[in-house]
């Protein structure tokens, strides 16, 4: 994605937005000064159900699935591949309209905004860290982490300033100006670390957030998450079937078929 692109972008969801976020100036990447919310409850979803197909092609992937998330909470949703994590998650994001069910996010029942309402929210309210990271190979890493400031319509210097700051909190200060293709796989993630923190969202969502590192590298990567990233104001859920990061875990909602099986406490 070149250069031009990520600025016609910019100007085209300004222009639809009009001039409140340009005068805003770029958000501040949040930390763990920032007061405590009103309300502990981050997320709660209610009987969510999703299927695919219809007849006898039909699939339930997440069948009446419920849980409750708390802000200052790391959170994992574990299963075997196929039990409907990413499905869950994706629901609960506002990626994936639930065939029933309710999600509720600050006291929002996300299912009932339209699509325009829908996209400002995942880009207002959720940082996302994808399995395979989504960096723009033809983009720095400050402009690949400045992307949400920029769909904003913030300032391109200005956002390219906050996206070095949140690039030297994950520990990448001197690898702001090189392409993705040249940064390690734990580097790429702390990239996407950064792209996910830079609009300060108060709920984040990895998504396997290790299958592409080996085993210590990924420890680190959730250890600095938590340490870093997790604060009273924000909300974690990690979905994964990576036992071996299960330590890190405030509370663990175990799926199966489709189903919550058990939740528990994490390790910590």
């Amino acid at each position: 994605m070149p250069r031009s692109a990520v600025r016609y972008a910019a100007n085209s969801r300004g222009r639809k937005q009009g001039n409140a976020a340009s005068k805003a100036g770029p958000v501040k990447p949040m930390d763990g000064a920032n007061p405590e919310p009103i309300v502990s409850e981050a997320i709660v979803a209610t009987d969510l159900t999703k299927w695919f197909g219809e007849g006898e092609t039909k699939t339930t992937a997440v069948n009446a699935a419920g849980l409750v998330a708390h802000f200052g909470e790391m959170l994992f949703i574990v299963g075997p591949s196929g039990s409907g994590k990413t499905t869950m998650l994706s629901m609960i994001s506002g990626i994936l309209r639930p065939n029933a069910g309710k999600v509720m996010v600050k006291g929002l029942d996300i299912w009932t905004l339209t699509n325009d309402e829908l996209a400002d929210f995942r880009l207002n309210t959720v940082g996302f860290v994808f399995q395979d990271f989504h960096l723009f190979p033809r983009l720095t890493t400050a402009e690949n982490v400045a992307i949400p400031l920029i769909l904003k319509r913030h300032d391109w210097n200005e956002s390219i300033d906050e996206a070095r700051k949140c690039l030297e909190i994950v520990g990448l200060k001197n690898r702001t100006e090189i392409l993705p293709v040249k940064l390690s796989g734990g580097e790429q993630q702390r990239v996407a670390i950064a792209r996910a923190i830079v609009s300060s969202p108060e709920i984040m969502i990895l998504d396997e957030p290790t299958a592409s590192l080996d085993g210590d590298t990924g420890k680190m990567i959730i250890a600095f998450v938590k340490e870093k990233v997790l604060n009273k104001a924000r909300c974690i859920l990690i979905v994964t079937h990576d036992a071996r990061i299960n330590e890190f875990a405030d509370r663990i909602i175990h799926m199966e078929d489709g189903r919550i099986t058990a939740s528990d406490k994490g390790t910590q």
